[in-house]
């Protein structure tokens, strides 16, 4: 201490700070009286005990060793320090970005559901009379009588020993499906109609179905449930109509069954189309934009199967045009941000539509970030590797989004395995990356891209094709 004297300098420091906040207090006068300055008072004294204890914790562990130098320890502390107190003022903190959008809006009540007719259904009137029961069915009971024979289970068992349902029973248990809040009438009516949407091994229904949910069904289902058809935003709800039930921001109490009853329509392709090609596109858009919303997270397991159940929905003859036209319509949706990578990693199927899917919408990605009318992988090559990380105002953030797409779109799919001079120029590239960004680049982001490179790099060369040679390593 004697030497270059290190408390008279950090005393020096906090001199200097509580006259810049004695300046910084004179020019907060004429602030309007809705600002707080004693917040900002408390988050600069806490972060002085904060200095005072760091720098006491390091004396502490270091001064032990009694072989060291004073002038060179308080140096060594003094450089640390400040690489410290750079390292803070240069991190972005509350400002990294996260994923996440708000995919649903003002949900509304649904129009008046008409579930006259379900009393008169034949099924049960055939029972009525049928003295073997023991007991008599209480169909006076009206609608009410027949949700308890759906939540126990007894309305499937009718219609699986009769080998047949109405249009007017299907269609009352797709309605409670959809729009009914109780979640035992939910679970049941999702049970229901999971059975008759189920083929055996002959890919035969298990019972006679003249009724099924259709496309214009289950799209008013999702807009009901306030679904923003045109584009992801973060609006509130003002509506009166608003139901409140959902008053809380909490996600839509059916999109679950919702997601359930999809993926069963697309798994009964073989028996019967419910959508068409058109249509099952614009409910794949859909499906792949609810991952980004964060109160859904819980569905993940729901959301994959439904997922991979629309993929598979396609026939090979119209899987790529559809698939261009998902991957285009979603790239329109989504911002050139954390929300993209998302969606390009939830489309996690290890099958050939997977894959192609994801390397098609980093494609699309990437040619509306460099404004391209054409996606050209090579002219999307040159522009990414183009950057330079040494210049002073790189953009380490849209760098780091641009490295992940471009690795799902050469490597998520077999297309560009073989084109040599492609993959070669992207070694090298990540390879730069890697090498040219310090340990001490303290710009935001620029730590994760040269991580992201050094783990891209890797995978790269495993990925190489046979008969390749060797990137020459430095």
């Amino acid at each position: 201490k004697k030497v270059i004297g290190l408390d008279d300098l950090v005393e020096d420091y906090f001199n200097s700070g509580k006259d810049e906040l004695k300046a910084s207090a004179a020019k907060s006068k004429g602030r309007p009286k809705g600002d707080n300055s004693d917040d900002e008072d408390r988050q600069v004294r806490k972060k002085e005990i904060d200095f005072c204890k760091f720098v006491e914790e390091c004396e502490e562990k270091v001064i032990v060793k009694q072989t060291i130098c004073p002038y060179r320890l308080h140096l060594f502390f003094l450089i640390y320090i400040l690489l410290y107190l750079k390292a803070k003022a240069m991190d972005p903190g509350e400002d990294v970005p996260q994923w996440g959008q708000q995919v649903f809006g003002c949900q509304k009540s649904p129009s008046v559901l008409n579930s006259t007719g379900v009393e008169n259904c034949q099924l049960l009137q055939s029972f009525c009379g049928d003295e073997q029961l023991g007991f008599d069915l209480e169909i006076e009971r009206g609608e009410g009588f027949f949700e308890g024979m759906l939540i126990n289970g007894w309305l499937l068992k009718l219609v699986l020993l009769y080998g047949s349902v109405e249009d007017s029973i299907a269609s009352w248990v797709l309605t409670k499906l959809l729009y009914s809040s109780n979640k035992k009438l939910q679970d049941s009516a999702s049970e229901f109609w999971g059975s008759l949407l189920s083929l055996n091994e002959d890919d035969k229904p298990f019972v006679n179905l003249g009724y099924f949910p259709s496309y214009s069904i289950l799209m008013g289902a999702i807009l009901n449930y306030g679904y923003l058809h045109d584009a992801p935003s973060t609006k509130t709800c003002t509506s009166e109509i608003a139901v409140a039930d959902t008053s809380d921001g909490g996600p839509p109490q059916n999109i679950t069954a919702w997601l359930r009853v999809v993926s069963a329509c697309c798994k009964i392709r073989k028996m019967h189309a419910v959508f068409s090609p058109s249509e099952a596109e614009d409910v794949l858009v859909i499906v792949i934009s609810l991952f980004l919303d964060r109160r859904l997270e819980g569905l993940l397991l729901i959301l994959g199967d439904c997922l991979n159940s629309l993929i598979s929905y396609f026939n090979t003859s119209e899987w790529e045009s559809s698939c261009l036209i998902v991957a285009e319509s979603i790239s329109k949706r989504v911002k050139m941000d954390l929300n993209c990578l998302r969606l390009v990693d939830c489309i996690t199927g290890t099958n050939d539509r997977s894959k192609f899917l994801r390397s098609q919408l980093a494609l699309q990605l990437l040619k509306n970030s460099f404004g391209l009318k054409v996606a050209n992988v090579e002219r999307i090559l040159k522009s990414v590797t183009s950057i330079n990380v040494k210049e002073k105002e790189c953009n380490f953030f849209m760098l780091y989004v641009h490295i992940v797409l471009m690795d799902n779109l050469l490597f998520s799919s077999d297309a560009f395995r073989n084109k040599t001079a492609i993959i070669d120029a992207w070694r090298i590239f990540l390879r730069n990356c890697s090498t040219h960004i310090g340990c001490t680049d303290w710009r935001f982001y620029a730590s994760k891209v040269r991580n992201k490179a050094s783990y891209l790099l890797q995978g790269a060369m495993l990925k190489r094709p046979a008969g390749s040679g060797n990137i020459p390593a430095k």
